[in-house]
């Protein structure tokens, strides 16, 4: 008898965000549960909701109950390009960083961010997509951080 290799499975779970204004933020299109544990430096499992309100968003998890901005989350594939507006507001935001060294640019688990979501990238294609993307934000990143970003992109 011929084995046929078993397709992967396809592991769909409930989303941990919800949206709890009727005005949405054009900004919460960025927001993603894998961009919260980055920040907060938590597992995915210990995130109970992540609510969506007008002006900022709320994450309670195991061990966390804080309010985040929307210009903390990084650009993401599937969405809308982020505007010229967007992108001062991730600057605006960045220059309130309390690092002089770190104020015309994003936090540092950005670049993680990004070399997660392209490592987990399916297809060439989509491969390519994060890299455009991530070199139309080139200005968010230090040289060292780009550097290696364009490294982890071009070369996988």
């Amino acid at each position: 008898m011929l084995s046929l290799p078993t397709p992967k499975a396809i592991v769909i779970r409930e989303s941990k965000i919800v949206h709890k204004s009727l005005t949405i933020n054009p900004l919460a299109r960025f927001v993603t549960e894998e961009a919260v544990c980055l920040m907060l430096n938590i597992q995915l499992e210990n995130i109970y909701v992540v609510e969506c309100w007008r002006y900022m968003v709320y994450v309670h998890g195991k061990g966390v109950s804080k309010f985040v901005s929307y210009a903390d989350f990084p650009p993401i594939l599937g969405v809308r390009p982020p505007t010229q507006a967007e992108t001062a507001k991730w600057r605006r935001r960045w220059r309130k960083n309390l690092n002089p060294e770190y104020r015309k640019q994003a936090p540092k688990w950005w670049a993680k961010f990004f070399a997660g979501e392209a490592s987990q990238a399916s297809s060439e294609p989509t491969l390519k997509s994060w890299s455009n993307l991530v070199e139309s934000i080139q200005f968010a990143f230090n040289e060292e951080s780009l550097q290696t970003l364009r490294k982890n992109l071009f070369s996988s």
